[in-house]
Order: structure tokens, then C-alpha cells, then sequence
């Protein structure tokens, strides 16, 4: 960026902020959340309440303090402004694309030393690839060919967190964790924040994409399903399908005791076993965007089964498998409730997006400060979250001017 370009965004960024001033309350609240996030931008090293409050703001770190971890102002509706700034600029980048509005589920992981802060424990921690002492969110990322934004995220709570125990209950009181959160699993998580956009009605998804976390949990499935939402979900090779309609499967009547109603399970195989039946046929090489090294290109083979949920017969469903063009190639597995008339190579650009979520968390944790954070509360929590969101959604909209403006 220019000299000029630079005070050009720092224009828009007061400009920016007019537009979620009024979410924040008073005046006061309004000039804390401005300064926040023009820390979360432009603070070189630690991006974080005490830092912010010295180096950009007025020196009042305890006023920045209580803004974050204690001030009534309702990230929901900080958040819902997100998604009409999101519809408003991005999505009518994808009015053109074959893949529309994608919605990306992921959960990221925080380190955190004490065991203080709401949610914190041993738990999985996908950016060490092992498990640590951390506190771990939920979130939902809308994907445009014009950008991406966080639309919803929610923090997760192991069960120690939600017993029906004094000690439980005085370790949530001390962090602000509302009664009416209890234990809930991120598949679930993950559906409400899918529920509470299509509530909201301001965005809406075209489809929805998942590592095998989420593809392994039928209910999620069966929720995304019940609110019409279409998906590309990664599920593990340990999935059972069926490979011929299943009321097609049901024995017939011998002449003897009761008529059969239920489909034999010869059909039923899992997803390893379907791939590895797949002939040089079945399979196409499709490239599916760009990457740090250059394109990105895979094998791609989609093939029409029947799901198995819950243990019993489901709908008819595609099995997208992708396969890599290395000596020894990975495999990734997912299925898909897309129309049969879905081209492989929407459902495998859809699948693919996820990369997007990867790009979306090294910029906020490594550039925006989504991780160095000082808090400990839930609400806190999700204060400083929705904060990251606008300082992301201001830099994908400031380069977007950019590219406009130096490509006239």
C-alpha cells in the first residue's frame, strides 16, 4: 500500500465504522470499539487490550478492559450487521458463480495456560495437531469469489464446564457463562449457527462444507436437511452407504409368518470399500482454484448411493471422493444431498472452499490478533471475536477498492 492508500483506509475505516457505531451503545463504547479495531489492524506486535489501549487508544486500559469482558453490548446484533455488510458487498460477487454462497464450518483452537478462562481445558487442538490446554470456537465462514467473512461463532464448553456441581457452577459464575448454555457438541454448535443465519435471513447459503468432525454426526446432517440447506460434508472411510436403492432391497414374501417391510443389508458397504471398487473410469481431474504453489488440481469421482442414518435407510445422496495427484495419493471421502443433477464440478468446488477457512484463520490469528486475546469471560469471548470479524471484513473490503482502483 501507498502513503496515500494508507490514509485512504484509514478514511474508510472511520467510515466503516459508522455503519456498527449504534450496536455499541453510547459514545464512549463507540470510540473503545473503533479503537479496538483499528489495533486489531495496525498494533505491530501484540494485538491485545493493553497494547491496543496505549498505542492507539487513550491510555485507559481498564475502561478497554470492561468494553471487552463486561459491557452490554450484544455481539448477536454486531454480527447480524456482518451478514447485511456481507450480503451488501461480497455476495453479489457469486451471483455469476456456479457455486454460489458457501458456508464453511471449522473450530479453532487457543492455547491458554491457566484453567480460568470460560471453556478452557485438555482438549484437541487442530492448530498443534494434538491436545493441549486451550479453549477451542466454533465458526461459520460465508465464501464469496469477492471474499470471505465471519458470519456467526460460538465458544465450545466441555462437559466439566456444564455438570450440576458446586464447584462447577462457581467456576461459570466467575466467567459470566449464562444459565441457559449448557453442554452442547460442536456438530450441534455448528447447526445452530447454520439455523441462526437462515433465521436471521439475511445471507443466504447456497451450500454448506465440513471436515469429517461434522460429516460423522448424522444429526448434523439431519438438521442441515430439516432447514433445506444443501452440504458437501468430508465423512470417514468407516462410513456405511448403500449402494442400490433400499426399497429395492426388501425381501421378498415367502408364503410364511410376517411380510417383510425391512430392506436387507446386502447393499450396505463402506465408503473405503465403494472407492476402492471405482474403475480409471469413474475418475476426472479437475483444477479447483488457486493455491500458494500454483493451481490447484485433484482427481475427482462422484458416485450415486443412499444414505445410512441412524442405522436405517436414508435419502439418495452422492459420494464425492477426492484423490490427489501424488505418488502416494490422499484421500478425502464426502457426501452431499445436491440434486443428481449436480455437476461433479460444483460439488467438488464446494468441497474444496475449505482451504478458504485455512487462508481466514492464518490471517486472523498471525495479522489480526484472534488469538492473543485478554479474557477470560464468555462474554468477553465472543466480544473480542465479533471485533476480529469486522477488522477481517474491513481489510477484504479495503482491497477490494485497491484492486478496483488500480485496475482503472
Amino acid at each position: 500500500m501507498t502513503e496515500g492508500d494508507v490514509r485512504a483506509a484509514a478514511e474508510q475505516l472511520v467510515d466503516f465504522h459508522q455503519r456498527f457505531a449504534p450496536l455499541f451503545g453510547k459514545e464512549q463504547a463507540q470510540d473503545h470499539a473503533h479503537t479496538y479495531v483499528k489495533g486489531l489492524i495496525v498494533c505491530p506486535e501484540r494485538k491485545s487490550i493493553e497494547p491496543i489501549a496505549l498505542n492507539v487508544g487513550d491510555g485507559n486500559v481498564s475502561a478497554m478492559q470492561k468494553f471487552i469482558n463486561i459491557a452490554p453490548w450484544d455481539h448477536e446484533d454486531v454480527q447480524a450487521e456482518v451478514q447485511s455488510v456481507f450480503a451488501d458487498e461480497l455476495v453479489p460477487t457469486a451471483v455469476t458463480s456456479p457455486l454460489g454462497v458457501v458456508g464453511i464450518v471449522d473450530e479453532s483452537g487457543f492455547a491458554k495456560k491457566g484453567e480460568h478462562s470460560a471453556g478452557v481445558g485438555r482438549q484437541h487442538n487442530g492448530r498443534l495437531g494434538k491436545e493441549d490446554n486451550c479453549q477451542v470456537g466454533v465458526f461459520l465462514v460465508g465464501v464469496t469469489p469477492g471474499g470471505t467473512a465471519l458470519l456467526e461463532h460460538q465458544l465450545f464448553l466441555p462437559e466439566s464446564w456444564c455438570e450440576d456441581s458446586p464447584a462447577a457452577h462457581e467456576r461459570r459464575d466467575k466467567v459470566h457463562i449464562p444459565e441457559t448454555v449448557g453442554f452442547q457438541t460442536k456438530p450441534q454448535i455448528a447447526a445452530g449457527l447454520i439455523r441462526q443465519v437462515a433465521v436471521t435471513g439475511i445471507v443466504t447459503l447456497d451450500w454448506i462444507t465440513a471436515d469429517e468432525e461434522y460429516g460423522r454426526h448424522g444429526d448434523f446432517l439431519d438438521e442441515l436437511e430439516t432447514l433445506g440447506q444443501h452440504y458437501v460434508v468430508e465423512v470417514p472411510v468407516s462410513t456405511t452407504v448403500w449402494t442400490e436403492d433400499p426399497a429395492t432391497c426388501v425381501p421378498p414374501y415367502s408364503g410364511r409368518g410376517r411380510v417383510p417391510t425391512r430392506p436387507s443389508r446386502d447393499a450396505v458397504a463402506s465408503v473405503a470399500a465403494v472407492v476402492s471398487s471405482l474403475g480409471p473410469e469413474a475418475w476426472h481431474t479437475l483444477g479447483v482454484g488457486q493455491g500458494a504453489k500454483g493451481p490447484l488440481v485433484f482427481e475427482f469421482a462422484a458416485v450415486r448411493v443412499w444414505a445410512v442414518r441412524h442405522g436405517e435407510a436414508g435419502r439418495p445422496i452422492w459420494l464425492l471422493v477426492r484423490r490427489s495427484l501424488d505418488p502416494t495419493p490422499e484421500v478425502k471421502s464426502y457426501v452431499s444431498d445436491g440434486a443428481e443433477t449436480t455437476p461433479l464440478s460444483v460439488l467438488a468446488g464446494v468441497a474444496c472452499t475449505r482451504r478458504q477457512v485455512e487462508e481466514f484463520f492464518e490471517e486472523a490469528k498471525s495479522d489480526l490478533g484472534m488469538a492473543p486475546y485478554e479474557t477470560r469471560s464468555w462474554v468477553g469471548w465472543h466480544h473480542h471475536m465479533t471485533l476480529v470479524a469486522l477488522a477481517h471484513l474491513f481489510l477484504v473490503l479495503t482491497r477490494r477498492v485497491l484492486k478496483k482502483k488500480r485496475r482503472s
